[in-house]
């Protein structure tokens, strides 16, 4: 059974995304990266995430609107916004806590169900 890619989005990629993708990445039932957006990001959100994405997450809707300009024209995945202020420190336990009441039971619905195009490799 495919495994469904989720890319994590922040601005920098130093603290909320980099959480997520640690608190995901040993999940057997997933594949994960993570990115930021802007020019000085540790890791930029490049066309080629976003191609191997099943389904991306940003933490505020800035970041999304950023991903949808930039790849204007790209058929983009499924992009959902967590609403996460920047004022987390890496792996921060409120920052874990709230990461898992949100994407828990959307992960888990997300492999049950589905994002469109997922499982049709």
């Amino acid at each position: 059974m495919p495994r469904l890619k989720i890319l994590f989005v922040c601005a920098m990629n130093k603290q909320r995304s980099v959480t997520a993708e640690r608190l995901y990445r040993n999940d057997s039932r997933l594949e994960v990266r993570s990115a930021g957006v802007r020019t000085n990001a540790n890791r930029r959100v490049s066309e080629r995430d976003l191609r191997w994405a099943d389904v991306v997450f940003v933490m505020e809707r800035e970041h999304k609107l950023w991903n949808t300009t930039r790849f204007e024209g790209l058929k983009l995945p499924r992009i959902d916004v967590l609403e996460i202020p920047d004022e987390f420190e890496v792996m921060d336990p409120a920052l874990l806590e709230m990461l898992r009441l949100m994407l828990d039971p959307e992960i888990e619905h997300l492999i049950e169900c589905g994002p469109i195009g997922f499982g049709d490799e």
